[in-house]
């Protein structure tokens, strides 16, 4: 008994064979991109379904396909499990494919079972028909269409393994056309093995009652249709989805590479950028523009002393406060560390750039909030100019860069224009920073004395060390440049540890001479200041050399006494518990908060040279200052000392003022270990009385 097929029935079956592996490659790609098992298991389940679904039903379209003269009907057992087998099958491909690396001949031992499974589900489903006598079949074209869905499945896995990457150039063109070739394979393998299916003359199919040939047609057509749809939409929707979460990490990684993370500013990558731009700009239009190179002064003691996360909030407000000081062409980045980089568009003319220049020092120089801390800060500016300066993006921010430098050397909380000779200076301080540590190890410092003499008597009281520094090449390097460059670098600590023990080496020899000496000053850097275990170091140094605490006092500016007064007033106390003195340096240099020092309780006030100075240029306004200070100390049971003496007409103020002491070239300029040591020798009576004075109780504060 011979049957026909149905053409619309058969190209259906292609159809549905070809969707079904284009939903595998699909699904292989998705779950190979998911991580770990747990998350893939779920869509490896959904996966089976989906795709056994679009087997099987290939499968009975196909044999639907084929009519024979007899009424036809499908046994319920048989049917559903050639059904499960299909989802066991393709739950067993999609795991195989989407695992880890697949070699051939796992994809040759996976294809062999996959095989054997597809032919299986085929031949379970032909014996749903039921038929009496039951079919008989060819033994060479049965072993040919078990070979042939060997062959498409070891070629389907392979395929999923090949093209499961979701970033290959037209994927989406690739898996058709390899679900083409599998769906013709695997509907081949069909029709070989329903041609081996042979029915006898009269046959009867006992299952005709069971499910109805075409009711079983549409149902199977039309639900592995929706499935397979319905997947491939879900794997649409996920991919969209994916897509647009990639865009919006790829913005946000491409935001993240051209800006600074803590402060939301542009970084040096964006910066380079928008400066090229600007020197188009400017070629094209015949303008020029301003590079601000700015740096924070005192930062680092900010953070040394009070925490990183209120060195965040510092630079975060700092930030915020550059931004809302330009022009909305204008540009603010951070470039790292406590450095700011500012491109000012239509400034040609080095007066409007020091204006600016001349604000923003304003603006920074007031209190801002960091963690609850007041914080006082200022900056160095350096400027470079387009064209006048440099010519490329990278040049003008080298040449902004040196100005900088330049305006730390000068005092800081300041500006500088690039001037070419800044390169060389830039050049210095990097081989300056590179010796320090050579100076230490090969004696390079040594120190000289600034005496201070009691401003009634004339006779001295005590002295400033103060450090010097002779390079191998550069010969006397000021200290001002050298302690800038140690401070920027962290090695302040190391050298201010030395000038210590030296002055500790310097008092113990004068005492083992038989000589008292006065008490000698020595300067804190900031960034010593806030060193957590100073008094310790101090205390190790002193008790090593056998030296008393009274002999010794340090001065901090008034500049670090101002960056945080609480602190401030704490570690002073901290260090009168151990018997040191404490003076602040520089006193009206920087804030004359005259307020503040009710709660410092130092020993001296050393008042800034300029003060002086001006007593002969202004002499009525410096002698109401000088007075206030006086005034104020005196009621505050502190000491005033005078720094920058030069000639008889100021000290004569000074006397009628009734200041402490006196230091400068009127009185001695700084003298060598030596020539200290042999002045103090005319001078041991008064030197006794006055070491003797130090040791008597303290007034009350």
């Amino acid at each position: 008994m011979h049957g026909v097929y149905n053409p619309l029935l058969v190209f259906l079956s292609l159809v549905v064979a070809s969707l079904a592996a284009y939903t595998a490659l699909e699904l292989t790609g998705r779950i190979a991109s998911l991580p770990g098992w747990k998350r893939r298991l779920p869509w490896l389940m959904g996966g089976a379904v989906a795709m056994g679904v679009g087997i099987w039903s290939m499968h009975f379209i196909g044999m639907m396909a084929f009519s024979l003269p007899i009424p036809l009907g499908y046994a319920f057992g048989p049917t559903a499990l050639s059904l499960l087998i299909a989802i066991l099958v393709s739950g067993f491909a999609l795991a195989v494919s989407a695992s880890g690396r697949v070699r051939l001949r796992c994809c040759l031992a996976g294809g062999a079972a996959m095989g054997a499974g597809i032919a299986g589900m085929h031949y379970t489903g032909m014996a749903a028909l039921d038929m009496a006598p039951a079919v008989s079949y060819v033994p060479w074209i049965v072993l040919a269409s078990i070979g042939l869905a060997i062959a498409a499945s070891v070629v389907a896995l392979w395929l999923g393994v090949a093209l499961r990457g979701s970033d290959e150039p037209y994927i989406a063109f690739k898996r058709l056309g390899a679900a083409l070739v599998m769906g013709g394979a695997i509907t081949g393998m069909h029709y070989t093995g329903m041609s081996a299916a042979q029915f006898a003359p009269g046959s009867v199919c006992l299952s005709a009652s069971q499910l109805d040939h075409n009711w079983l047609a549409m149902m199977v057509s039309g639900s592995s249709l929706a499935v397979l749809l319905g997947t491939l939409l879900v794997l649409g929707w996920r991919a969209n989805s994916l897509a647009d979460s990639l865009r919006r990490a790829n913005r946000q990684l491409q935001y993240l590479s051209m800006h600074d993370a803590l402060t939301g500013l542009p970084n040096r990558l964006m910066l380079v950028e928008q400066m090229n731009l600007a020197i188009q700009d400017a070629v094209r239009d015949k303008t020029a523009f301003a590079v601000f190179f700015l740096d924070l002064d005192g930062f680092k003691t900010v953070n040394d002393s009070l925490g990183h996360a209120v060195g965040d909030d510092l630079l975060k407000g700092c930030a915020q406060l550059l931004s809302s000081h330009v022009r909305k062409d204008d540009l603010v980045a951070r470039i790292g560390g406590d450095e700011f980089v500012m491109l000012l568009r239509g400034i040609s003319a080095p007066g409007d750039a020091a204006s600016v220049a001349k604000k923003l020092l304003r603006v920074l120089r007031n209190d801002m909030i960091g963690c609850q801390a007041r914080l006082r800060i200022s900056a160095s500016v350096g400027i470079a100019m387009y064209p006048g300066d440099a010519r490329d993006g990278e040049a003008l921010l080298d040449c902004a860069d040196a100005a900088m430098y330049s305006a730390k050397q000068a005092g800081r909380n300041t500006y500088c224009f690039f001037e070419p000779g800044m390169h060389a200076n830039a050049a210095r301080t990097l081989m300056l920073q590179q010796d320090l540590q050579a100076a230490l190890d090969a004696g390079q410092f040594s120190l000289v004395f600034q005496p201070k003499f009691s401003v009634a008597t004339r006779a001295i009281c005590g002295a400033e060390a103060l450090i010097r520094w002779h390079h191998p090449t550069f010969g006397s390097v000021a200290p001002m440049e050298f302690i800038t460059i140690a401070e920027r670098s962290g090695q302040i600590v190391q050298i201010g540890d030395w000038v210590i023990r030296e002055v500790c080496r310097c008092v113990s020899d004068w005492r083992r001479r038989g000589l008292e000496p006065a008490q000698i000053s020595i300067n804190l850097s900031p960034i010593q200041f806030n060193v957590p275990d100073l008094i310790g170091r101090v205390e190790d140094i002193l008790d090593e050399m056998d030296v008393p605490p009274r002999l010794v006092m340090f001065e901090i500016t008034e500049t670090v006494a101002m960056l945080n007064a609480g602190r401030t007033a704490e570690i002073v106390n901290r260090f009168r518990a151990r018997g040191f003195d404490i003076a602040i340096d520089d006193f009206g240099a920087g804030y004359s908060s005259l307020a503040y020092l009710h709660r410092f309780k130092v020993k001296q006030i050393k008042v800034d040279r300029l003060f002086t100075s001006e007593l002969d240029r202004n002499e009525a306004e410096a002698r109401a200052l000088l007075s206030a200070i006086v005034t104020l100390s005196h009621a505050l049971h502190m000491e005033v000392v005078a720094e920058g003496v030069e000639n008889e007409a100021q000290m004569r103020f000074l006397t009628e003022l009734g200041c402490d002491e006196a230091q400068g070239f009127l009185l001695a300029h700084p003298l060598s270990e030596e020539a200290f040591r042999s002045l103090l020798q005319p001078m041991a009576s008064f030197a006794l009385r006055r070491i003797a004075a130090l040791g008597q109780p303290r007034r009350a504060d």
